[in-house]
């Protein structure tokens, strides 16, 4: 701890009374500081941290930052790579319902009828319901936030459920409604009631940024009741409304799409200038110094190949463009800060596979699908999918196409490729006879409907018995090791005991 001037002054008549104004001052700094992040000195001077809340932050940051986040995605390769890969990863080809009710029967018809749904949902006629769910994704991850609008149809309309969702921009949101309403309150557009509960949705009637929109009277808005909405952004404090996902790394993003250019501009101004002749001349003293092209013209731009003389010129000198000594090295360094910033793996956003073998690239793996599990069970899944399926679910009901408004669902998201496709066969197999996963949680696990993949095995099995063919892969008259079965375990169930598990017979020995 350093000492100032009265320290001193006290020190050179009372060193004793100084030491223990000294000690007491850092004992009294230690109790106050507590934590060395709470230190308060030269290196933290110019650190700004405002305990504002985070609907405050947002209110005055988010619509900068959502611009900002959506010209990246727009110009910046590595901001569009980062969106493609949590999309790709979260939604994939889509996260699918299954009907649970227990009733096959109701299961099975809630399926067939969401099914034919799918096609027609997307009230812009141009998308089906898993083409929905990448466009809202893609919107989560890019601004941050965005709305689906619950569109009820009439029965003349010819859909197969009287519903189609609307997906809105986040800009839709009236930001100008804030403050007190009744006993309630307005955040950024978002109407809450006295505890605290989502009651509305104040709209604009066109995008705000739509010139057509504000010649239409678009930038009036009405309120929406919350319960035709689902508001989709992730939630990391308590705050209405969400920021992009790469907000961490805007700045990082725009530095290193600055440091590129001025790279390439160095680059090329240096491949402009090939040679200056320079020198003494006596026949051209006192002329007044210039440069010129080799026509006499005077040099005022530099371009490709050019041959600059200098007025006395006898010498001739050739250009020597320097070395981009540590480029890669800066470039690297900042990736690894943006896929950071992004939560994607450096090689996911890259392509770049050079510094990792199957071990490090596999551990990597590992922790990105845990988070996108995260994601998908505890963020999409319950703000997207499960109010669109009541939705439909009532919509069905009302049009008198099922017998009740609420079906219990199962989701199915994208099963994730096998890194080792024979390791993790081997594993679902081992889960599926240890009784600790079913069968058709596997088949769910890849991302397909169980019933329709038993249904599929049925009908193939009884066209192959019907045809009198018999594959090496079919268990029913095939042995593990590729033997003829001598009986059908199907009616025998006593043939399969008989057959011994290679595996058992590997540890036996």
């Amino acid at each position: 701890m350093s000492t100032n001037w009265f320290d001193r002054a006290i020190a050179s008549v009372a060193p004793r009374a100084a030491a223990k104004r000294v000690l007491a001052r850092q004992a009294f700094e230690t109790l106050t500081r507590g934590y060395d992040g709470a230190a308060k000195g030269r290196r933290t001077d110019g650190w700004r941290a405002p305990g504002s809340s985070a609907d405050t932050e947002i209110g005055v940051a988010g619509a900068l930052l959502r611009d900002r986040m959506r010209d990246l995605v727009r110009n910046n390769p590595h901001a569009a790579k980062a969106v493609a890969v949590l999309v790709n990863n979260i939604i994939g080809a889509g996260i699918m319902p299954r009907a649970a009710s227990g009733d096959d029967k109701l299961d099975r018809k809630v399926d067939v009828l969401f099914e034919r749904w799918t096609a027609e949902c997307d009230a812009d006629g141009q998308l089906d319901f898993y083409g929905l769910q990448t466009l809202i994704c893609r919107e989560m991850v890019e601004a941050g936030e965005v709305l689906v609008r619950r569109r009820l149809r009439r029965a003349s309309d010819g859909l197969p459920v009287p519903l189609q969702l609307q997906v809105l921009e986040a800009d839709f949101l009236d930001t100008t409604k804030s403050g007190a309403i009744g006993a309630g309150r307005l955040v950024q557009g978002i109407e809450f009631d006295p505890v605290g509960k989502r009651r509305a949705y104040w709209l604009h009637a066109e995008h705000p940024g739509d010139a057509y929109g504000a010649l239409q009277n678009g930038l009036q808005s009405r309120p929406v009741p919350a319960t035709e909405i689902a508001h989709v952004y992730e939630k990391q404090r308590t705050q209405a409304r969400g920021v992009p996902w790469g907000a961490p790394v805007i700045r990082s993003l725009r530095d290193l799409d600055d440091y590129e250019v001025a790279e390439l501009v160095r680059k090329k101004t240096e491949a402009c200038v090939t040679a200056i002749v320079f020198g003494d001349d006596e026949a051209q003293q006192g002329i007044a110094p210039s440069v010129v092209d080799a026509d006499g013209n005077r040099v005022e731009q530099f371009e490709p190949g050019l041959i600059a003389y200098a007025r006395g010129g006898k010498d001739i000198r050739f250009n020597q463009p320097s070395a981009t000594g540590g480029y890669g090295e800066y470039k690297r360094a900042s990736l690894h800060t943006i896929s950071a910033g992004f939560r994607v793996p450096y090689e996911l956003l890259t392509g770049d596979l050079s510094q990792v073998n199957y071990s490090s690239i596999r551990a990597g793996l590992v922790e990105f699908r845990r988070q996108i599990d995260a994601v998908q069970w505890q963020l999409f899944i319950p703000m997207f999918c499960a109010p669109v399926w009541r939705w439909f679910t009532e919509a069905a009901w009302a049009a008198g196409q099922i017998p009740s408004p609420t079906v219990p669902v199962e989701w199915s998201p994208p099963k994730f490729e096998a890194v080792d496709p024979q390791k993790d066969a081997m594993a679902n197999l081992l889960s599926i006879r240890s009784g600790t996963m079913t069968l058709a949680e596997v088949i769910a696990k890849q991302g397909r409907n169980p019933d329709a993949v038993l249904a599929e095995i049925a009908a193939t099995n009884a066209k192959l018995d019907a045809l009198g063919l018999v594959l090496d892969s079919d268990p029913r008259r095939v042995t593990k090791t590729g033997s003829a079965q001598s009986s059908d375990p199907a009616t025998d169930p006593a043939a399969e005991a008989d057959e011994t598990d290679p595996a058992q017979a590997d540890q036996q020995d």
